[in-house]
């Protein structure tokens, strides 16, 4: 018997152990890490893959596409959309940020908070309850007309500026929430320097707090304009049609997986865009800030009407993207359970809630496991290839919905064919069209991003001494992540699990594009109805929507509300 050395690649901790000679050696703990890291580099390729079919297939058919009449019309349109939302959501959220961080008002501590819920409203919700109050038939018209006769003016309710104001009460929680951390986040000291120096009020806030609250701002407004590229529920019922709308259209209308695969690559050229803009808008300035986080901007009391006009403005806001389109969903809903209770929950209702809680926990459960694998991976290796492919998990969270349909049409169908060039025969072409197989795979390289940094948030706070402990001590990579890693990610997993259950909830261009014949879920079930006109029947699924979105919402604020009002109250005393 001869002594043999482990290899010096078996890791940290490693011993040498005793082998026969000519006798192989079991799999050493370094080739059970690689494995972690071939497998995090397979997802990130499973995530890659449906947008890479798409660019693939439309830059080579480029040349036989047959593109839609009034594409010029489209690009116009989506331009102007774009704008039109990043303008509103930045006025309303950043202005209520500044509001309620520089101001003092009645009710501003509940308001801070309040403010975040139109994120829990879906657009193409907030759309057919606003087109059922301020359209022609609805009671704000017909009440004018009673009052001023028949022929009094009123804006036309579905235009690109109905869809704007829309999507800007929905949206414009993201550049709120952003700009308002970047602004608790500054150190009050370049602020002060600016007014002891002679700068007003106003110019002090253009000079010096705006460049420091840049970065946020132009990160919210990138996931406000990405949010409206994947929307086009609401652009339908407005009557307004962008690209992403002309992809759905060309696919269901004429089934031309071409044409629309070009449309969707014009899309993803937005999506690009937008990306390049937000860097645009950081610019290539730097700015920094000393003295520390320390108490924040000093706030201002306000005295008079404008105290009162300051909290009515964040109270009309919140009425108009939260406040009153539930008000209204539960009134139809109560109505008309009264009335007819077979109107509000029959079969279709039952099957379409079935069918989207199965989706959407099916979803969460497979995005959960591959976080975890992802985590696992990163902190057993953390080589700059698997950081890299770690990274791509999260690519799908930034690509429109319409691209990622059509990326898994165009990547079934390939591999249907290569399964017929292989003698298989019939291939896998139900898969993607005959089964929710297809609706799974997008949900994951669409909401893979939310649970990976849940996930990751609570790896980070493992100490890389207690896994390299572990390792020392015999234990398996899959036993350091049952034993260890999970236990201690538990919070993480669970945010992971809701997040992505909620989101899958109301996820809707992804299902109306790849489901199978006579598969329905809840967001179907209210695009449908609502498209027809049937604000009352859509009213309790929408509701339900609504309630499941408000979940991590709540959560959301309470995290942001509790820490703020200790440190208010530390402030207060004279602590900061």
């Amino acid at each position: 018997m001869t002594l043999s050395p482990a290899p010096p690649s078996a890791g940290p901790g490693s011993r040498a152990t005793l082998a026969p000679a000519g006798v192989p050696r079991p799999p050493t703990r370094s080739t059970k890490r690689r494995g972690w890291s071939v497998a995090v580099c397979a997802i990130a390729a499973l995530v890659v893959t449906p947008v890479a079919a798409v660019v693939v297939e439309g830059l080579w058919r480029a040349d036989s596409v047959q593109w839609p009449a009034g594409l010029g019309s489209m690009v116009v349109t989506t331009l102007a959309l774009l704008t039109g939302v990043a303008v509103g959501t930045f006025a309303v959220g950043a202005g209520l940020a500044w509001l309620v961080t520089a101001y003092e008002f009645p009710g501003r501590r509940w308001l801070t908070w309040l403010l975040v819920l139109p994120l829990a409203m879906p657009a193409y919700v907030l759309g057919f309850v606003f087109l059922s109050i301020f359209d022609y038939p609805g009671p704000v018209q017909t009440g004018l007309r009673s009052v001023f006769g028949a022929d009094v003016w009123f804006p036309e309710v579905r235009s690109l500026l109905g869809a704007i104001v829309v999507l800007s009460l929905t949206l414009y929680p993201y550049v709120y929430l952003l700009a308002r951390s970047a602004l608790l986040e500054q150190a009050p000291r370049s602020y002060d320097v600016a007014r002891t120096l002679g700068a007003g009020r106003r110019r002090a806030v253009l000079r010096v707090v705006l460049p420091l609250a840049r970065p946020s701002l132009a990160a919210g407004l990138a996931l406000v304009m990405m949010e409206t590229l994947t929307d086009f529920a609401t652009v339908r019922y407005f009557n307004v049609q962008p690209v992403s709308l002309g992809v759905y259209l060309v696919w269901k209308g004429s089934y031309d997986r071409h044409s629309a695969t070009a449309l969707s690559v014009l899309v993803l050229l937005f999506a690009v865009g937008v990306l390049m803009l937000e860097r645009a808008l950081r610019g290539r300035s730097r700015y920094h800030q000393h003295g520390g986080s320390g108490r924040g901007l000093p706030k201002v009391a306000l005295a008079g009407w404008r105290r009162w006009a300051a909290a009515s403005a964040c109270l009309v806001v919140l009425a108009a993207g939260f406040a009153l389109p539930v008000s209204q969903l539960a009134w139809w809903a109560v109505a008309d359970s009264i009335a007819d209770p077979s109107r509000v929950i029959d079969s279709g209702f039952a099957e379409s809630m079935v069918n989207s809680l199965a989706v959407a926990g099916v979803t969460a459960l497979v995005c959960v496991a591959l976080a975890l694998v992802i985590g696992n991976g990163l902190r057993l290796s953390g080589g700059r290839t698997v950081r890299g492919a770690a990274q791509l998990t999260t690519f799908g969270y930034a690509v429109p919905g319409v691209v990622i349909a059509l990326g898994v049409l165009v990547a079934f169908a390939g591999l249907d064919a290569a399964l017929e060039g292989v003698g298989v025969p019939g291939g896998t072409g139900l898969l993607a069209t005959g089964s929710v197989l297809g609706i799974i795979y997008a949900y994951v390289v669409r909401f893979l991003a939310p649970a990976y940094q849940s996930v990751d948030a609570s790896f980070a706070k493992v100490s890389p001494a207690m896994t390299s402990s572990a390792l020392s001590l015999g234990a398996s990579p899959r036993r350091v992540l049952a034993r260890i890693h999970l236990p201690l990610a538990r919070p993480g997993v669970v945010v992971a699990l809701v997040l992505v259950i909620i989101d899958a909830l109301k996820e809707l261009p992804i299902v109306l594009l790849l489901r199978p014949f006579g598969f329905t879920t809840v967001s179907v079930r209210v695009y449908e109805l609502a498209s027809e006109n049937l604000w009352r029947n859509a009213a309790l699924p929408a509701l339900l929507i609504v309630a499941a979105a408000t979940v991590p919402v709540v959560v959301l604020s309470r995290r942001v509300r509790v820490p703020e009002l200790l440190r208010e109250d530390r402030i207060r005393k004279g602590l900061l």
